[in-house]
Order: structure tokens, then C-alpha cells, then sequence
């Protein structure tokens, strides 16, 4: 049976001309093909021949704000949104409100829908917060939850560690958002990376204990997947794909995604988790008609 088209729910196009030189050196060190890599964030139809070469049907273009750590401005919004203008049917644009820069989460968020975001990420090791710090306070956050949910917003909270310079891993635990999943019920929660790769088990707790929280599996090497969730098959319709592109160990998001289709899994379940779930949680529909799920 033939792959179906894929849903990479987490790939990275960023402005990357706003890194801090030290988080840029890290980055690309020894990255092979760094130039497509940033032409693609320069022009959307490289990106998109890029995608078509690699089977990727649809994708969430990963975006958030953090000026200290990372170097990505407040300006890191209005940039993905004009990058994807036009393009909607296949990228979803995602962004970001900074809780410790921001004075009104909630307006913030409005200013963001109507430029086009679809979709929110907080970073804690990299925004240097903790998800469930509104209980002691930080009135931005619960503000920021309840906003989203309300203009139906899914939130991507990165989850794991993180190496870049700055970064602090004291915030990569997920746990604390057992607490944001029972306080926003109807906040759509995505687990980057699963947790990866201390908290995997945590992760899927959450997951199975909370019907609002999803993982992506972005960033785990695929032919280690069932190593890491042998329970995978259990929570598959909760499950979304993403290759974490172009992070340096993944020079083939196609290649990644035929690694995942050879596992040991339901030709059902790898279907959900490839397309169908992100489909259904985006709330887009598929372009080319094939593969089932829209």
C-alpha cells in the first residue's frame, strides 16, 4: 500500500536572520544543505517545491517569540503571517505571545487571528516560563489559555530539553501542564516532541489522562519511536506527525516518514498520525483528495 500524503504538523520556517550569533552557530553547525534551508524561508515557492519533492501535503510552519534566548522578535508574528498569505490551503502559520513581554494576552491574541495565525507555541525553556505559572500570579498566562481556547486556537508547548545557549531546562518538564489541561479544558494542548527525550513517559500520562492533549512525535528518530511509546498504538488518534525539519538530523522529512510507515503499526493508526489527526485538529481540508481522513 502507498504512503498517503502527509501532515507535517511541525516544521521549522523562521526568520532566521533575527538568531543571536551564538544560538546561530549551534544551530547550523555542520548542517548539510544550509542553503535551501534558508532560501526556503526566504521565498514560499521554494518551500512548497520542497514539499511536493517530499511528499508533504500540508505542514504547520512552527513560529514563536523570544527575544532573549532565541532572537525572535515580537516581529516573528506578522512574518509568518505574510509568508504564508496565499497559501493557506497547504501552511498553517503558527505564532506566539511572550507571557513575561506581553501586557494583554487576550488582545494580543485577537491582533494575531486576525492576521492569519492559526495556530500558538510556548516555549518554556526558551520563553523561561513555567506553563502552569498563573498559579502563583502570572495572570498573562491564564489570560493567554482562555483566549486561545476561545478563538479555538491549538497550543504547541514545547516539551524536553533544549541545547541552545540560554535555554533553561529547569521549564522542560510537561507535568506542570497537567494542571493548564484541567483549568482549560477546552484548550487544545499539543505536546512537542513528546517529552523527549527525558519525560516520554510523562508525556503519555498526560496524554491518556487528559482528552484535550495531543504529543507530535517531531524529533524522535522514527525507527526508535515504539522504543520510546510501545503504547503508541493505544493514544494513535491523538498522535500527530511532524519531522522537526530542518533541525540537523533530518536532511529528508520523505525519508522519516517511510521509516515510520515500515513500523510494526495498523496501516489505520499510521494513517491518523501522518494526516487525518492534523487535519482534524487544524481544521484544514486536503488538497489533493487522496489518503482519506478530510
Amino acid at each position: 500500500m502507498s504512503i498517503p500524503p502527509v501532515f507535517d504538523a511541525h516544521i521549522h520556517v523562521q526568520p532566521w536572520h533575527m538568531l543571536h550569533a551564538a544560538v546561530r552557530d549551534r544551530l547550523w553547525h555542520g548542517r548539510a544543505g544550509l542553503e535551501r534551508v534558508l532560501e526556503t524561508a526566504r521565498d514560499p515557492a521554494t518551500l512548497l517545491r520542497f514539499l511536493d519533492a517530499e511528499g508533504i501535503e500540508q505542514a504547520v510552519l512552527v513560529n514563536y517569540v523570544s527575544p532573549d534566548v532565541m532572537g525572535f522578535t515580537h516581529e516573528t508574528n506578522p512574518w509568518i503571517a505574510d509568508y504564508v498569505r496565499g497559501h493557506e490551503d497547504r501552511l498553517v502559520a503558527m505564532g506566539s505571545v511572550h507571557p513575561r513581554h506581553t501586557d494583554d494576552a487576550a488582545e494580543e491574541v485577537a491582533r494575531l487571528v486576525e492576521m492569519g495565525i492559526r495556530a500558538l507555541k510556548l516555549h518554556p525553556p526558551h520563553q523561561l516560563v513555567r506553563p502552569n505559572a498563573y498559579l502563583d500570579g502570572m495572570e498573562t498566562l491564564a489570560s493567554l489559555y482562555a483566549a486561545a481556547a476561545q478563538a479555538g486556537l491549538p497550543l504547541m508547548v514545547h516539551t524536553g530539553t533544549s541545547i541552545f545557549p540560554g535555554a533553561r531546562n529547569r521549564f522542560a518538564d510537561p507535568m506542570p501542564l497537567d494542571d493548564v489541561a484541567c483549568d482549560f479544558p477546552e484548550l487544545r494542548i499539543i505536546l512537542a516532541h513528546g517529552g523527549r527525550p527525558l519525560f516520554m513517559d510523562t508525556a503519555l500520562f498526560l496524554v491518556r489522562r487528559h482528552p484535550n492533549v495531543w504529543i507530535d512525535v517531531s524529533g524522535i528518530p522514527p525507527k526508535l519511536l515504539l522504543d520510546y511509546f510501545p503504547k503508541l498504538e493505544s493514544i494513535a488518534d491523538r498522535v500527530l506527525w511532524g519531522t522537526d525539519w530542518p533541525a540537523p538530523g533530518v536532511p529528508s522529512p520523505r525519508r522519516n516518514v517511510e521509516t515510520f510507515w515500515a513500523l510494526p503499526l495498523a496501516e489505520a493508526s499510521k494513517r491518523r498520525i501522518l494526516r487525518d489527526n492534523a487535519i482534524a485538529l487544524f481544521g484544514t481540508r486536503a488538497r489533493f483528495g487522496t489518503g482519506g481522513g478530510a
